[in-house]
């Protein structure tokens, strides 16, 4: 199973919300209106702008559309080697 790590800049995150509605498993949004990123599979916690968990196949393509949606590029994702996956580089 691969394993992503997934970042919000919050100086860039606009409060769209576009990120939650295309995967709200992944993307919430806090109190000062910026999206933080969930911990897959346990119950949501502490509201952090970046995690690393694993994903199946379709999750993976949820996440990474939920950040092509993001109209500010706010969302990066990076594979289990480091790799920046979104946005291209």
């Amino acid at each position: 199973m691969p394993k992503l790590t997934v970042k919000v800049d919050p100086d860039l995150c606009i409060g769209a919300a576009s990120c939650v509605t295309i995967a709200p498993e992944t993307f919430q949004m806090n109190d000062e209106n910026k999206a933080y990123v969930l911990d897959h599979g346990t119950e949501p916690g502490e509201r952090t702008y970046q995690r690393t968990f694993d994903v199946t196949a379709d999750e993976m393509e949820t996440i990474i559309m939920g950040a092509q949606s993001c109209p500010t590029l706010a969302i990066f994702i990076y594979d289990e080697s480091g790799k920046q996956l979104f946005p291209d580089v």
